[in-house]
């Protein structure tokens, strides 16, 4: 789970160093390309290409769409608003999760589930603090970035039912490759990664596939509700990194919302977990 929380500090960092030159589209299709190339190695070199199939093509591609979208978001939202803020509001997802699990993957989901819902988005306020003058456009970003990372991670969950890690992966990185290629070149303009951020972009590509991998792992070795709450530490660490590196203030209400955020979100994941 360390190494999730690296991945996602170190890609939000390379994003934010790059994003003077490149748009969110070629950000993306360049990721995109780092991981092909790792995707297909791994995959090759482990004999695990065998296990990817089309019989859930349809469903793929919808699940990459809104990945697409949302990481373009998230990647746009850390250009506009301080990496602790995009942070806190990414930390809405899993309550984005509880909401739409009903529409999406027919989950039941218990009165008192709601009422933690309730409680993180009372957390997102003091974030967002929309009563304190202008809301940054960047914070609203975000807040869409999460809602479609939580469309993303429940047709995942669909996905995992009977397709392998290795097949989500390859379509993952094959098909946001073609979207990044489309929407960075419609208009017949794509902007190269200089000798400079060269180097940050391969820092996006790998550390978005560790993330994902990291977290998989570590799912697999222990119960959600014992290894989410680690993923926290994403929130003070982007925060003294973003005062340290980029003169970002650093906001205790930013902090304390993000608590309770992320607070709601691990209590409904202890409830899940004893229903």
């Amino acid at each position: 789970m360390v190494g999730s929380v690296l991945s996602f500090t170190s890609m939000a960092v390379a994003g934010r160093m790059v994003s003077t030159s490149l748009d969110t589209f070629e950000i993306m299709l360049f990721r995109s390309c780092v991981g092909v190339v790792v995707v297909l190695t791994l995959a090759f070199a482990t004999g695990a290409f065998r296990s990817i199939t089309t019989r859930n093509l349809p469903m793929q591609v919808i699940r990459n769409v809104t990945h697409f979208t949302g990481q373009n978001l998230w990647f746009y939202a850390i250009t506009l608003a301080p990496l602790a803020q995009v942070f806190a509001m990414e930390f809405t997802s899993p309550l984005w999760v509880l909401l739409l699990a009903p529409l999406i993957a027919g989950e039941a989901v218990r009165r008192v589930q709601y009422g933690i819902a309730v409680i993180g988005f009372a957390g997102v306020l003091l974030v967002a603090q929309p009563f304190s003058g202008t809301v940054s456009p960047g914070l609203l970003y975000a807040g869409l970035a999460a809602v479609f990372f939580a469309l993303t991670n429940l047709l995942t969950r669909r996905l995992t039912r009977d397709e392998t890690v290795t097949g989500i992966l390859f379509w993952l990185t094959t098909l946001q490759l073609l979207f990044g290629l489309v929407t960075a070149g419609y208009d017949g303009d794509i902007a190269l990664p200089t000798p400079a951020n060269l180097p940050w972009v391969v820092v996006i590509g790998l550390a978005g596939l560790c993330a994902h991998w990291c977290l998989t792992n570590a799912l697999r070795l222990a119960p959600a509700s014992t290894i989410i709450p680690i993923d926290f530490a994403r929130l003070p660490l982007i925060a003294v990194i973003g005062a340290l590196f980029f003169a970002e203030a650093l906001d205790p209400m930013v902090l304390l919302g993000g608590a309770v955020v992320f607070a709601a979100a691990w209590a409904n994941l202890r409830l899940a977990r004893s229903a």
